[in-house]
C-alpha cells in the first residue's frame, strides 16, 4: 500500500467496531495515537500491486446509521489536490449580510476565524425562503477540488483519490463520511490533530454566491514525495490555484510531471487572482500546467492589464499559448475553449436561472475532464460539462442530487453524448 499504511491499518481496526466520529473522539482523546505519516503521491510498483489486492476498507456509519463500506481496491485514474479537507455552510441570505463581510460579493478569499464566526452567527437572520431550499443552512463537504473529484466519482465513476489533511473534529468526520459514501480514495488523506478547514458559502437571491473560507487554523499537508521508481496509473492532478498552499502546489506539479502524469488548474477565484496574479503568471508561463479552467472574472482579472481585458477570448488564447487545453466559462452563456488550434463554443444547459451557482464551474471540470479520460473530443468535453455544471445549479450547494444527475444523463443522452455506465456510477 502506501507509506501510510501503518496508520491506515490503525484506522480500519478501529473503524471496523465504531463510526468514523467515534474513532475521531478516541484519537481527541488519546486512546487512538495520529501518526504523521509522509503523504506519498504516487505508490511504488509493489505498494500499488498490494493497494489493488488488499484495497481500503473503512467502515463507517453515515447520518442514517446505516452500516456502508467504502472500498478503494483500484488505483485512482484522477487523484485531487486540497490541501485541507474543507466543510461548506450554504445558506441563501439577503444583500443586506453581504455588503457587511469582507471582501467583494461574488468572490472567494480567506477570512480570520472571529470573522467566520460572525458570519455563522448572522446567518439565520437574513436566510431567504426558498421552495428549492428544504433547510435553512445546508452543511456538506466542500471545496473546489473535493466537488470535482467527488462528482467524477459520484456521476461519472470514475475511480479517484484526494490528498489531504483532515482534523479530527466533527467537521473532518463529515468530510470523510460524504468522500467514502462516494468511494473516493482516501489513503492519501492524513488525519491530524486540530480543525478542519470551514467555508461560508452565501448565496443571493439570484443564485451568485459568495465564498468566504477560513484556513487560518485549519490543519493541512506540509509537504508531499514520491518514491524515485514509482510507477503509477494517474491520468490527472487536480489542483485549484491557492497561495496560501503554492509550496505543496508546486511540489505536487514537480512530481506529477516526473511521473508523466498531466496537471488541471483551476483559478478559483477573481480575488485570488487580483492578489496573486504575479505567481500565477509564472505558473502559467512554467508550462507545467496542461489544464486550466478560468471563469469570466477571473480570465479578466489576470488579463487586467491588457486593453483586451474584458474580452474572454483574449484570455482563452493566453491560457492556451501555455496549456494543451483552455477553458473559459461564461455562465449562462456557456463556455469556450481551445485545444491547439481548434476553438469551440458551446452554449450552457439548464436552467437560465441557478437555484445556488455553488460548485458550477467544480462540476463543469468533472464532466470535461470525464470526457478527456473517455478520450472524446473538444466539444464533447465541453457539453458533457456544461451538462454536469448544469446540474449542480439546481440545488443548493455543491453536490449534486441523485435526481439531478439523472437530469444531466437525460440531458447527455438527448445530445447523444457517452453517458457511464449505471453499474459505476454511485448515485
Amino acid at each position: 500500500m502506501l507509506k501510510a499504511r501503518k496508520r491506515g491499518e490503525e484506522w480500519k481496526g478501529a473503524a471496523e467496531q465504531k463510526s468514523v466520529s467515534e474513532f475521531l473522539r478516541g484519537t481527541r482523546e488519546g486512546r487512538i495515537p495520529i501518526q504523521e505519516p509522509t503523504i506519498f503521491l504516487f505508490p511504488s510498483e509493489n505498494q500499488e500491486s498490494r493497494t489493488e489486492r488488499m484495497g481500503i476498507e473503512i467502515q463507517h456509519k453515515i447520518n442514517n446509521g446505516d452500516d456502508t463500506t467504502a472500498v478503494a481496491a483500484v488505483a485512482p485514474v484522477i487523484l485531487g489536490l486540497q490541501p485541507s479537507a474543507l466543510v461548506d455552510h450554504v445558506a441563501t441570505v439577503d444583500l443586506s449580510l453581504l455588503s457587511r463581510i469582507p471582501g467583494e460579493p461574488g468572490g472567494s478569499f480567506p477570512v480570520a476565524v472571529e470573522e467566520l464566526k460572525f458570519v455563522l452567527g448572522e446567518v439565520n437572520a437574513h436566510i431567504v425562503a426558498s421552495p428549492e431550499t428544504t433547510s435553512s443552512l445546508k452543511t456538506i463537504a466542500g471545496g473546489s477540488v473535493a466537488n470535482t473529484i467527488r462528482g467524477l466519482a459520484a456521476g461519472f465513476g470514475i475511480t479517484c483519490g484526494i490528498i489531504g489533511a483532515c482534523g479530527d473534529d466533527d467537521q473532518g468526520s463529515l468530510f470523510i463520511d460524504n468522500m467514502s459514501l462516494y468511494k473516493v480514495d482516501l489513503s492519501r488523506l492524513r488525519l491530524k490533530n486540530g480543525s478542519t478547514a470551514q467555508c461560508v458559502c452565501l448565496v443571493d437571491e439570484l443564485g451568485n454566491r459568495t465564498m468566504r473560507p477560513c484556513l487560518s487554523s485549519a490543519v493541512k499537508i506540509q509537504c508531499i514525495k514520491t518514491n524515485t521508481n514509482s510507477i503509477s496509473l494517474v491520468q490527472w492532478l487536480v489542483l485549484r490555484y491557492a497561495i496560501f498552499n503554492i509550496e505543496v502546489i508546486q511540489a505536487a506539479i514537480k512530481i506529477a510531471k516526473q511521473e508523466g502524469v498531466s496537471v488541471s488548474l483551476d483559478l478559483a477565484s477573481f480575488e485570488m487572482v487580483r492578489k496573486f496574479r504575479l505567481p500565477l503568471l509564472q505558473l502559467l508561463e512554467s508550462g507545467s500546467i496542461d489544464l486550466c479552467f478560468a471563469n469570466e472574472d477571473e480570465a479578466a482579472e489576470l488579463l487586467r492589464d491588457e486593453e483586451n481585458a474584458a474580452d474572454p477570448e483574449s484570455a482563452l488564447d493566453f491560457l492556451a499559448k501555455h496549456c494543451q487545453w483552455a477553458v473559459v466559462t461564461l455562465g449562462a452563456k456557456g463556455c469556450i475553449a481551445k485545444h491547439g488550434k481548434e476553438v469551440v463554443r458551446v452554449p450552457a444547459i439548464g436552467e437560465s436561472k441557478a437555484v445556488d451557482a455553488t460548485g458550477a464551474g467544480d462540476l463543469f471540470a468533472s464532466g470535461f475532464l470525464y470526457g478527456l479520460v473517455q478520450g472524446l473530443s473538444l466539444e464533447e468535453c465541453c457539453k458533457i460539462g456544461s451538462c454536469s455544471g448544469g446540474s449542480v445549479i439546481r440545488s443548493l450547494g455543491g453536490e449534486v442530487t441523485p435526481e439531478n444527475w439523472q437530469w444531466m444523463y437525460k440531458q447527455m443522452q438527448t445530445k447523444g453524448l457517452p453517458v457511464p455506465e449505471p453499474h459505476n456510477v454511485v448515485l
